[in-house]
């Protein structure tokens, strides 16, 4: 079920930072028509740090309605209070998501032990298929090897998205789990190298602005077809970098702002991109955008 690209859904807001339900359905039937293999609603992208519980539960709930069992639907849960990280994960089961994506806590600094308990915790609590997701550079934590071996031993533990960026990394975390634990990718710079070395998808900010060619770049990839997929990869390249020239989703909200899908609207203390790298991501948004069929 978790293959291929999976979007890391942006989460439309209006011009008044309320969320916008329109552009949040037309965003999903666009994904679907485009190829993309699965949606990831709430995550970093999504900005779950600035919606509240409520809204966070509303928009997995608007997600799964309007995907209606087309693709799988994972339901950014994590937090770094394993209560509201529980809470969160029961509200997606409830709205029928198909899988969680649990952030390790942030800020905290746990320790191996406090990240082990706290995802043991929520996984036997919550009977959803669950997905560990590392981001050290975000979180200030990293969830070692060690411990995802631990983890991935816990019933409805199924895999985890790594977002590294570290080749080396995968491989520690294939020599400790089990054959069928599934390894995503969270990083789109090195998504293709991730892939072919055992990876089954990745979950993209790229894929918001060019889903299908994320879409073709992974179905080439899981098909062996390694060099039709590079050259996909190198005409991303620059998009992949450009998106993170301001803290993510800064610069990806405005490119799918410049698509037409939604204003350009973030919530405090997340600010629009800067005006000087405008012309840098769109000049990047173009090289690309010659390879989407006509």
């Amino acid at each position: 079920m978790f293959t291929g690209s999976m979007v890391a859904l942006v989460t439309p807001m209006k011009a008044d930072t309320s969320l916008d339900w329109d552009g949040l359905h037309k965003l999903v039937d666009w994904h679907i028509e485009q190829g993309t293999h699965a949606i990831v609603a709430v995550g970093t992208t999504g900005e779950s740090a600035t919606l509240s519980m409520a809204e966070h539960a509303e928009v997995i709930r608007a997600v799964v309605t309007q995907v209606n069992g087309r693709i799988p639907v994972i339901a950014g849960t994590g937090a770094n209070s394993t209560s509201e990280a529980l809470e969160l994960t029961e509200a997606a089961k409830a709205a029928k998501a198909d899988a969680c994506l649990l952030v390790t806590p942030y800020y905290n600094k746990p320790s191996q032990e406090g990240l082990y308990q706290h995802h043991k915790y929520i996984a036997e609590r919550v009977a959803i298929p669950q997905l560990l997701y590392n981001v050290p550079g975000r979180t200030a934590v990293d969830l070692l090897p060690e411990t995802v071996s631990r983890l991935s031993k816990v019933d409805n533990i199924i895999g985890i998205k790594e977002a590294t960026g570290s080749i080396e990394r995968l491989k520690q975390l294939r020599a400790v789990t089990p054959d069928d634990f599934v390894f995503l990718s969270g990083d789109d710079a090195t998504a293709l190298e991730f892939m072919v070395n055992g990876g089954c998808g990745e979950i993209s900010v790229s894929a918001n602005v060019f889903p299908d060619l994320c879409a073709r770049m992974c179905e080439l990839l899981l098909n062996g077809d390694v060099e039709a997929a590079r050259e996909i990869d190198n005409a991303l390249s620059a998009v992949n970098n450009a998106l993170f020239l301001e803290a993510n989703p800064i610069p990806v909200k405005w490119a799918v702002s410049e698509l037409g899908f939604m204003s350009n609207s973030l919530r405090l203390p997340l600010t629009p991109l800067a005006h000087e790298h405008h012309s840098t991501l769109a000049a990047a948004m173009e090289s690309a955008r010659s390879l989407v069929p006509a």
